[in-house]
């Protein structure tokens, strides 16, 4: 502290701060880029272990025996299904009456937006079959849930039957200490969030559903289960939720004991597991596995049904089977078995699960990354912009010059900026942003009656056209910087400040609610934000500008994601895949509450409008 406290030292420190910024800044920018990458190396992971003691061990003895019949169930759940063109509410009643359930269904109806293209669907109506396993060994005040989604076509139906068959097979099961609610929900995430919202008497979505039934207690973790045939290879574990969050990383653990324990080949991110860590390939290997999960964690969307009970502080993963044409099969019986170990020490549990972390990174289901050990990285970065901050403020506070005569500048005490050389630029670049939040969707029916595009393509090409015109604001505010003689060195430091400080807390802010989608903004911002000046060459930097703003970001991200799934596609493809994103983006908020596009359409792209304006300052 007496460094900080001795005027003379504290003004030697900033000295030396102030001249060597830029190295600083540099040297920053690529150690916390190294510290990232390096974080898939095995000495800077930690090893996966149970935190809770009541999930400790996986000595229970499974005894699932019925594979076959649950197969044989589902091949029944497809034909009434094909039969009736939907969902089989009837069949799927009768059968869980059958098994001794409590059951009961819940209708719902969501008007979308905007068509979802992808899956062509405006107005969405379902029903939500679900069936209450009542505990004879607890007073009924806590529940598990298991979930296997009703999915168009013939996909999924091997789950369903799977679902059934361990209802039938847990009926006969004295030790269940909580309810277990099994669920068969239409319509995907659709009908999830209308069961989630009638569960907890919550409607956040504007969602027209039916009220339940039938209640279980408070829900202590859940499984969503996808199968895509009789035979699997091996079993993908899906973690990422709505908004990047993540459960408890003991559900995670739980899922690698029992595959170990099985012998029940296991992957992450779709990557099988690798030992030769001190190899290039390995290491490589492990890289991508993080980043798939970066890249995924950062869209902010929910990439199974579990991702919407993260929510309501569920802990809940989906576990998708895969048939890839190894050699190595896993029979419905054995994932059966799989799944009634995982329950049986969820039934354990006599408190929700808390000792394990909640931020973590995965570059393998045997290794993790805690907080503690990448939020240096965004740390390095985001220290640049302090850096910067405090060399403006300096340069602010530097007395003006003076003559020879030792009179000052009288320019440079002339022209101090006022208040409107800040306040301008600010409100209309945020007025800029709420016109990319509210204006596409609003204006898809005018857009559809002069132009030929559907309702999907006009709110994509309405966004894009708000976003492109937002590049002639410095055009369009330089009459009000000579009005209020703003046009000054002066004026653009202010404004600069104000930028570098917003963006620091608004990346700050970012990276505590999703790690992944702070950081990729910081590696592309935090540049721009650095060295962005009037006096620059202006179309160069206009270009990178340009190459590092978010909606350019958002089209690097989609190419990158698919070079890591090992899918690259052409540039064409690529662009419908970007359109694709941007809609589902605006479909994501509106109908389940991600929060991405209003990040970046109300705080993030009129951040970088900022620095824009501050490159054309005059």
């Amino acid at each position: 502290m007496g460094l900080l406290s001795d005027p003379n030292r504290r003004r030697a420190l900033i000295s030396m701060l102030t001249r060597l910024n830029a190295p600083i800044c540099v040297v920053c920018y690529f150690a916390g880029v190294a510290w990232f990458m390096g974080l898939a190396f095995e000495p800077f992971t930690l090893r996966t272990y149970m935190s809770e003691n009541a999930m400790g061990s996986t000595m229970v003895e499974e005894r699932f025996p019925a594979g076959e019949r649950a197969l044989a169930t589902g091949r029944e759940f497809a034909a009434h299904k094909k039969k009736v063109g939907g969902m089989p509410v009837d069949w799927l009643v009768k059968n869980m009456q059958d098994r001794g359930l409590e059951v009961f269904t819940q209708s719902f109806s969501r008007t979308l937006p905007f068509p979802d293209e992808n899956k062509e669907r405006y107005i969405v109506k379902g029903t939500n079959v679900y069936g209450i396993l009542r505990a004879p060994r607890a007073p009924r005040t806590e529940a598990l849930v298991l979930s296997a989604p009703c999915s168009p076509g013939d996909s999924n139906n091997q789950a369903v039957g799977l679902l059934l068959g361990l209802a039938q097979y847990f009926r006969n099961q004295i030790y269940w200490a909580k309810d277990i609610i099994f669920l068969v929900n239409e319509h995907d995430l659709i009908g999830m969030q209308a069961w989630l919202e009638g569960y907890h008497h919550t409607n956040t979505t504007g969602m027209s559903w039916s009220p339940l039934q039938g209640r279980g207690g408070s829900i202590q973790a859940a499984l969503s289960l996808e199968l895509s045939s009789d035979v699997i290879t091996s079993l993908d574990l899906v973690l990422e939720g709505l908004n990047g969050q993540l459960p408890n990383l003991d559900l995670a653990n739980l899922f690698y004991a029992f595959c170990q324990k099985i012998g029940v080949l296991c992957t992450i991110q779709g990557k099988l597991q690798r030992n030769d860590w001190d190899s290039v390939s390995g290491y490589s290997h492990a890289v991508q596995t993080m980043m798939l999960m970066v890249m995924k964690q950062a869209s902010g969307r929910p990439w199974g049904d579990h991702g919407l009970f993260l929510r309501y502080h569920i802990e809940a993963a989906t576990i998708k089977g895969v048939n890839s044409f190894r050699q190595y099969k896993t029979d419905a019986t054995t994932i059966g078995r799989l799944l009634e170990g995982m329950y049986r020490k969820l039934n354990n549990l006599l408190e929700r699960l808390h000792q394990s972390y909640f931020f973590y990174l995965m570059p393998s289901l045997s290794h993790f990354v805690s907080i503690g050990y990448y939020m240096p990285a965004f740390g390095l970065l985001a220290v640049i912009l302090l850096l910067r901050a405090l060399d403006l403020w300096v340069q602010l506070n530097t007395p003006p010059s003076t003559t020879e005569d030792g009179v000052a500048d009288i320019d440079q005490v002339r022209h101090t900026p006022g208040v409107l050389s800040v306040l301008t630029p600010l409100v209309i670049s945020h007025l800029t942003g709420v016109a990319l939040y509210a204006l596409p969707i609003r204006f898809q029916e005018t857009a559809v009656e002069h132009f030929p595009v559907s309702e999907t393509e006009a709110v994509v090409l309405t966004a894009i056209a708000i976003y492109t015109a937002g590049l002639a604001l410095p055009h369009n505010t330089h009459r009000y910087y000579i009005m209020c003689v703003c046009g000054t060195e002066q004026g653009w430091r202010v404004l600069k400040l104000i930028a570098v400080l917003y963006l620091a807390v608004l990346l700050g802010c970012t990276a505590l609610i999703n790690f992944s989608l702070g950081f990729i903004l910081a590696l592309t911002l935090v540049p721009l934000a650095a060295f962005v000046t009037p006096h620059v060459p202006k179309v160069l930097s206009a270009f990178i500008l340009v190459i590092l703003s978010p909606a350019c970001t958002l089209l690097f991200s989609v190419f990158f994601f698919q070079e890591l799934q090992e899918m690259p596609v052409s540039f064409q493809d690529g662009w419908l895949l970007y359109l694709s994103v941007i809609s589902q983006g605006i479909l994501d908020h509106s109908l389940y509450g991600s929060l991405v596009y209003p990040l970046i359409a109300l705080l993030v792209y009129p951040c970088w409008l900022l620095f824009w304006n501050i490159l054309f300052w005059k």
